[in-house]
């Protein structure tokens, strides 16, 4: 059985910063496109970075220059180096990895809490 587990996360003061990472069990992360999404309370999950399996990178708009994910292909693990954290950046952090070419196979992790206190 495939599994993601996060870890990392926590209680942190604004403009401190966290590392999260995400590892799996079961698959490879270098053969698949891996996010991390986040949701706040009362709000929908939202992409916030991505890795694809070359390597390439995107972030949402809200957290370009702060964000950083990477991928550790030798420990099976993908990060996101979080900086400058805001009150805003409170939420749930959410590790997923899927295929999009055959078999499609698509997986997310339980999460983990990200809090910012101000």
């Amino acid at each position: 059985q495939v599994q993601l587990v996060e870890s990392g996360g926590g209680l942190v003061q604004a403009g401190g910063s966290l590392r999260l990472s995400c590892e799996a069990s079961r698959i490879i992360f270098m053969f698949y496109l891996t996010g991390w999404y986040r949701q706040a309370p009362g709000k929908q999950r939202e992409l916030v970075a991505a890795i694809s399996s070359d390597g390439r990178t995107n972030y949402a708009d809200s957290v370009k220059g702060r964000f950083a994910i990477s991928r550790d292909n030798a420990k099976n693990t993908v990060f996101l180096q979080i900086n400058s954290l805001k009150a805003e950046d409170t939420a749930v952090y959410f590790c997923n990895s899927r295929r999009d070419a055959y078999p499609y196979d698509n997986y997310w992790g339980q999460g983990t809490q990200v809090t910012v206190s101000s």
